[in-house]
């Protein structure tokens, strides 16, 4: 993974690694633990991580969620049963209704829908780094506010995976941005009052560039961020120069300050194959999701081609028709196949192309390994 994650290091690895991103359901249906423990406590969901890399033979694992307040249990006043969901009763008087494959959903006392804040109650000096996996749904952290049970899931995995790639997740400002307010007020003003949301975009980078330090203190080889809005399928490519790549641009550099040899690179899904170019300028060190028609935009031959000596790839495999209503076979054959159009030189990484669906076989996946065994190695 270090080697394939440096191609301008010329080092090819061992063979391609292998690494895909699992939805949150897709631990709760098959890592063995309920799922209000695996969302809720810290080693439930690090043992989900350890227990699903394991059965894939994933080369590494994505801490796709912040570490949790130990004492949560103390806040709960029951647990009832709803059908196949389980209902969280808090003393605060809030309720959380948990999926067996899906996120919590969380409503305030007396069955409220938790409130997003308006555009124009907005405040730029207020805003630090907007949390979209809090306990309670996306929570504001103020600066210098991140508790130190934030990031013990990455030392939980740290510590009983020292021969794992071991990667945190931040989210970019937009993505924040989006996640904060409703999203047909948050993409309007990009129209009606563009100052402002740099404003606020600025303010969301310092937070997610600090998140990053931590991350990084606590033991991550890389770092990914998480950009799920800024596809085509949102905005322009001219918004995305305005309101996109400045502001990743400061995530990366404020994190390559503090730890310059540390891969940070960009997780865009959708329709990206108008604006990798604009990706790369954000200083990023790869390029994950590179979803493939009919889900985004991106050919992977013509991908590696254009940035494969600069950038590390991960991806293009698709998730939908590939993993989850395909056969194994089928699996099989699109894994032999992103290798043959990225494994040339190193740099590409054997992924699903966005998040593996809660409902995905297991054997499907498990075909990867499989594949990266048959055609992955660089050498005899």
């Amino acid at each position: 993974m270090n080697r394939a994650m440096r191609p301008r290091a010329g080092q090819l690895p061992d063979r391609v690694p292998l690494m895909c991103q699992l939805s949150l359901g897709h631990y709760f249906l098959h890592a063995g633990g309920r799922a209000i423990d695996i969302w809720h406590d810290t080693p439930a969901f690090g043992d989900a991580l350890l227990a699903l890399q394991q059965r894939y033979a994933f080369d590494g694992i994505l801490v796709n969620l912040p570490g949790r307040e130990p004492g949560w249990r103390a806040h709960l006043s029951a647990v009832e049963r709803r059908g196949d969901d389980a209902i969280l009763r808090w003393a605060n008087g809030a309720v959380t209704t948990a999926p067996p494959d899906d996120n919590p959903h969380v409503c305030a006392a007396g069955g409220a829908r938790m409130g997003r804040p308006t555009f124009a109650a907005a405040d730029p000096e207020r805003l630090f780094y907007v949390e979209p996996h809090g306990q309670s749904g996306a929570t504001l952290v103020e600066a210098g506010g991140f508790p130190a049970w934030q990031f013990d899931t990455i030392r939980y995995v740290r510590e009983r995976a020292p021969g794992v790639s071991v990667h945190g997740e931040v989210f970019s400002p937009f993505s924040q941005w989006l996640e904060w307010l409703e999203h047909a007020d948050a993409l309007m003003a990009l129209v009606e009052d563009p100052g402002k949301v740099a404003a606020c975009l600025a303010r969301l980078a310092d937070g997610a560039a600090d998140l990053g330090r931590g991350q990084a203190a606590a033991g991550v080889d890389a770092i990914l961020i998480s950009s799920a809005f800024a596809g085509a399928g949102f905005i322009s490519r001219r918004q995305y120069r305005t309101f996109v790549l400045p502001f990743e641009r400061a995530v990366v550099e404020g994190v390559k300050q503090a730890y310059p040899d540390l891969p940070v690179y960009t997780h865009t899904c959708g329709a990206i194959g108008d604006r990798l170019d604009l990706m790369e300028e954000t200083g990023t060190d790869g390029l994950d999701a590179l979803d493939p028609p009919p889900l985004g935009t991106v050919a992977l031959a013509d991908a590696k081609r254009r940035f494969g000596q600069r950038l590390f790839l991960k991806g293009n495999l698709d998730p939908v028709a590939t993993l989850l209503n395909g056969t194994a076979d089928a699996c099989f054959a699109a894994a032999l196949e992103r290798m043959a159009a990225a494994k040339a030189g190193g740099g590409y990484i054997l992924s699903s192309a966005c998040s593996v669906a809660p409902h995905t076989p297991p054997e499907n996946i498990m075909q990867l390994a499989r594949a990266a065994d048959v055609a992955g190695w660089y050498s005899d």
